[in-house]
């Protein structure tokens, strides 16, 4: 049995799907002969939280939390917002959308002295505990899942402090991203020059979807994309209760997630009000459920005058609840962000709805998701801005449950391999390569 020592931050009892990732290598990577030691944080300042994980973490599982220094009680101040209150998801200003002075000074701030994100202060604290867990653990490899590539950092510095080897795992791209921070030249160029760092010194990257890889391959063309290997997200079949599939008295479609700037409803919602109106569909019989974390901008398409009472939102909810009200959907609904570049992202959130086994409509440019939805015949797919698609496989899911012929189309045997297990069997076998 060899040990292998896990720096992540978004780990139980944080919420969110980048948590998934991580527990779930956790949880099988000990029927491959890795035992995970974990290196997390204490008192996170984390956009989710889900206390009931931390009973999902396996008891063979030691887990050290250090300090850090979270910013964010600084920037609510600059902001204006209440101690305490979550952090929009969204960090990315809409087009035309006017910001507050106080606003553009917080993100400048950000986007200056935070490099290479807002969780650099966790960096002293994590390097001094790692150095001691790596001696009294006789660990014999670092893994890192980033983001935050903070994480990416700290394993960097262990890693020549002691001579283990070390795999960098990567739920996303690091610059250039959506989500990063809109920096001048020289935090820029100081981010870049670390993001280069961490993929000429690691021993082998892993990536959660291949547009990583090209994104890599782009920038970087002088280092050996035959270090990186893909590993998909995946689905944990032991989360989803075997039950039968009970009809709803309503037709009822599920979103889980969150909801900012270009990943809205908006076309979704015109195309369901247009059947409504057209007299397609019945209001009296739908229910569009939405659950999670959202915009304002969001929570007001919400507010739909033909769909109002027929639209209901929930807040976050813990993994293990959130997975019920999917099991428990005639459909789900799936929208991938509405940006160029966005045609490789697979969101992990698109597996856990493979997982349920219910009918996927899926908003989305032509891509890995659309591909991924055809390749397992889980769903149907439509452009996010084609309403008549949305129009055609939303009438065509609920005349289907009104006449009572509705059915999952999920193929079992092709969604196998997205199954945690024989996605950890990838890693284990990462592992054993560089050590």
């Amino acid at each position: 049995m060899k040990n292998v020592l896990i720096v992540a931050y978004y780990f139980p009892p944080s919420g969110g799907p980048g948590v998934q990732r991580v527990l779930k290598f956790c949880k099988y990577l000990y029927e491959f002969e890795w035992r995970p030691v974990v290196l997390t944080v204490s008192d996170a300042d984390y956009p989710a939280r889900d206390e009931s994980l931390l009973k999902e973490i396996p008891d063979f599982v030691k887990v050290y939390r250090s300090k850090i220094f979270e910013p964010y009680d600084i920037y609510r101040k600059l902001t204006g917002k209440k101690p305490g209150a979550s952090i929009d998801v969204n960090t990315i200003p809409k087009p035309g959308e006017k910001r507050k002075i106080s606003e553009i000074i917080a993100e400048f701030i950000r986007a200056t002295f935070f490099i290479p994100d807002a969780r650099i202060g966790w960096y002293p604290y994590a390097v001094s505990l790692g150095k001691e867990i790596i001696k009294k653990e006789k660990i014999d490899l670092i893994y890192s899942s980033s983001p935050p590539y903070t994480s990416s950092i700290i394993a960097k510095k262990l890693h020549k402090v002691s001579g283990k080897p070390w795999v960098a795992g990567f739920r996303d791209p690091w610059t250039g991203f959506l989500s990063t921070p809109k920096r001048w030249f020289l935090p820029r160029a100081i981010d870049k020059c670390l993001e280069k760092s961490v993929f000429k010194t690691c021993n082998a990257m892993e990536v959660a979807w291949k547009g990583i890889i090209k994104d890599f391959s782009n920038k970087y063309p002088d280092i050996d994309t035959n270090k990186c290997i893909h590993i998909d997200n995946g689905f944990d079949s032991y989360d989803f209760p075997q039950d039968s599939y009970v009809p709803n008295d309503r037709f009822t479609v599920t979103y889980t997630g969150s909801m900012y700037g270009k990943r809205n409803p908006e076309t979704f919602l015109k195309a369901v009000e247009e059947l409504v109106k057209d007299g397609k569909v019945d209001i009296n019989k739908i229910k569009l459920r939405f659950v999670g974390r959202f915009g304002n901008e969001v929570l007001e398409m919400f507010k739909n005058d033909t769909l109002r009472n027929s639209i209901e939102v929930i807040n976050y909810l813990p993994h293990s609840e959130s997975v019920k009200l999917l099991i428990k959907s005639e459909a789900l609904l799936m929208i991938v962000d509405d940006y160029t570049g966005n045609e490789e992202i697979v969101p992990g959130k698109v597996f856990e709805y493979i997982g349920s086994k219910r009918p996927i409509i899926t908003l989305a440019p032509q891509g890995a998701v659309t591909n991924l939805i055809q390749e397992t015949e889980c769903g149907k797919v439509a452009n996010s801005r084609d309403i008549n698609g949305i129009k055609d496989i939303f009438l065509d899911y609920y005349d289907k449950y009104m006449n009572n012929n509705f059915s999952s189309e999920v193929n079992e045997e092709k969604i196998k391999k997205y199954e945690r297990k024989e996605l950890t069997r990838k890693l284990a076998e990462l592992f054993n390569s560089v050590v």
